[in-house]
C-alpha cells in the first residue's frame, strides 16, 4: 500500500511539470495517505470515481485536463477500485496527435486492460499506425502497449513491422523491438519460431541495453533446446568477460557494479549450457574464476553476482578451482551475520555437496548456527 501511495505522490508531483491543474490530484494523494483505515479510503476513492465520471462525460473538458483525469482513474485502480468507464477514454487517448497524451492513453491502456478484453481491436489500428510513426518516442509507447495487448490471434498484425523495427536507428527502439518479440514467443511460440536467427543477430548490437534486452529471449529458448546454441558460449563469455572488466559505459553500472543484470544472466545461461558439457564448460572457467575474485560483498548486489556465480558452478561441468572458489564464497555468506546472505550460504550449500559432499564438513558448525538462530526467531 505504501508503494501506491509513493507512486500516486510522484504522479502528482509529475502532474506539476506541465501536466495541467493537479491540485485535486495532490489533494487525493494527502488525503488517501493520512486515512486511517481502509474503509475510510474506500470513501475517498468512491467520491473520486463518482466525481470522476461526471468530468469525463463534460464533452467540454480541456484535453491536458483529460490527461490527469486518466491519471487519476489509474490511481483508483491501482488501490483496488474499478474504473471500467473510464477505460474508453484511454482508449480514444492513445489516437491523439499530441505526444504527452497519446503517451498517457497507451500507458492507461495497458494497465486498464489486458489482451482478452473487448477494447483491444480499437487498440491493434492504432499501434499498427504508430509502429510506423517517424517520431521515435510514438514508435516505443506503440511497442511498449504491443508487449502488453497483441495475443496470440493478432500477433500477425504486427508482427512484420516490429521485426523491421529491430533494424531501427535508434537503440531504444531496437530494444523495446526484442522486448515485443520475447513477448509474442511466450505467448505463441510458433508465431515468431522463424525469427530466432534475428535475436542472435541483436546479440551483436552495438548499444549494451538492446543486448542485454536480447539475453532475455536467448535465455527461453536455450532452456528449450540447449544444444542449438552451444555455438554460442564463446560469446556469451567474451560478453560476459566484457562487463566483468567494466568495458561498457557506467550508466549501466548499479551500486558500484558494472551491470550486473546482464552479468546475472549471462550466468544464468552458462549454466544451461555448460551443464555436462567439458568442452563448453572448459570455455567459462577463467571468467568465473576472475568473478569470485573481483566478486564485492559490500552489496547486495554485488553478492547477488556471487550467488548466481556459485549456482552457475554447481551446473557445468565440475572444476576443482571453481568448487573451492564457490565453497570460499559460500563461506562468507554463511558468516555473515544478515540473515539474508546466511538463507544464500544455505542454498549455495545444498548446491555444492552435490557436486562434493565433503564440502559440507567444514560448514557443519555454520549450519548448526543457522539453525539455532531460526529457533530464536
Amino acid at each position: 500500500m505504501e508503494q501506491l501511495r509513493t507512486i500516486g505522490r510522484e504522479l502528482a508531483m509529475g502532474s506539476q511539470g506541465g501536466w495541467g491543474q493537479s491540485k485535486e490530484f495532490l489533494d487525493l494523494v494527502k488525503s488517501i495517505g493520512e486515512a486511517r483505515s481502509k474503509a475510510e479510503e474506500d470513501r475517498i476513492i468512491s467520491r473520486e470515481l463518482d466525481h470522476l465520471k461526471r468530468r469525463l462525460a463534460d464533452p467540454d473538458v480541456p484535453r491536458r485536463k483529460m490527461k490527469e483525469l486518466l491519471l487519476r482513474l489509474v490511481y483508483a485502480e491501482m488501490l483496488g477500485h474499478d474504473a471500467s468507464f473510464g477505460h474508453i477514454h484511454a482508449v480514444k487517448m492513445t489516437h491523439d496527435e499530441s505526444l504527452p497524451l497519446k503517451r498517457t492513453g497507451y500507458l492507461a491502456v495497458a494497465l486498464f486492460i489486458d489482451e482478452r478484453h473487448d477494447l483491444v481491436i480499437l487498440v491493434v489500428n492504432t499501434i499498427q499506425k504508430d509502429l510506423r510513426s517517424d517520431n521515435y518516442l510514438v514508435v516505443c509507447a506503440a511497442l511498449t502497449a504491443a508487449s502488453r495487448l497483441i495475443g496470440e490471434e493478432a500477433i500477425p498484425a504486427v508482427l512484420p513491422q516490429v521485426v523491421d523495427l529491430l533494424a531501427h536507428p535508434k537503440e531504444a527502439v531496437r530494444k523495446k523491438a526484442v522486448m515485443a518479440l520475447h513477448r509474442f514467443y511466450q505467448r505463441s511460440p510458433s508465431s515468431v519460431s522463424h525469427l530466432v536467427s534475428n535475436f542472435r543477430k541483436r546479440l551483436c548490437d552495438n548499444d549494451p541495453g538492446v543486448m542485454g534486452a536480447t539475453l532475455c529471449p536467448l535465455y527461453d529458448l536455450i532452456l528449450e533446446d540447449p544444444n542449438a546454441y552451444k555455438d554460442l558460449v564463446v560469446s556469451f563469455v567474451n560478453i560476459l568477460k566484457q562487463v566483468a572488466e567494466r568495458r561498457l559505459p557506467t550508466s549501466y553500472d548499479y551500486h558500484q557494479m558494472p551491470a550486473p543484470f546482464i552479468q546475472i544472466k549471462l550466468l544464468k545461461i552458462l549454466a544451461v549450457l555448460g551443464s555436462g558439457d567439458k568442452s563448453a564448460s572448459g570455455h567459462m572457467y577463467t571468467v568465473l574464476g576472475d568473478i569470485f575474485r573481483k566478486g564485492d560483498t559490500a552489496s547486495n548486489i554485488g553478492n547477488a553476482i556471487l550467488y548466481e556465480c556459485i549456482c552457475c558452478v554447481s551446473c557445468i561441468f565440475p572444476n576443482s578451482k571453481m568448487l573451492d572458489a564457490a565453497a570460499e564464497t559460500t563461506s562468507k555468506f554463511l558468516k555473515s551475520d544478515s540473515h539474508n546472505l546466511k538463507y544464500m550460504g544455505i542454498d549455495a550449500l545444498g548446491r555444492l555437496i552435490k557436486i562434493n559432499p565433503d564440502i559440507a564438513e567444514q560448514h557443519q558448525l555454520a549450519v548448526i548456527d543457522c539453525l539455532e538462530t531460526l529457533m530464536t526467531l
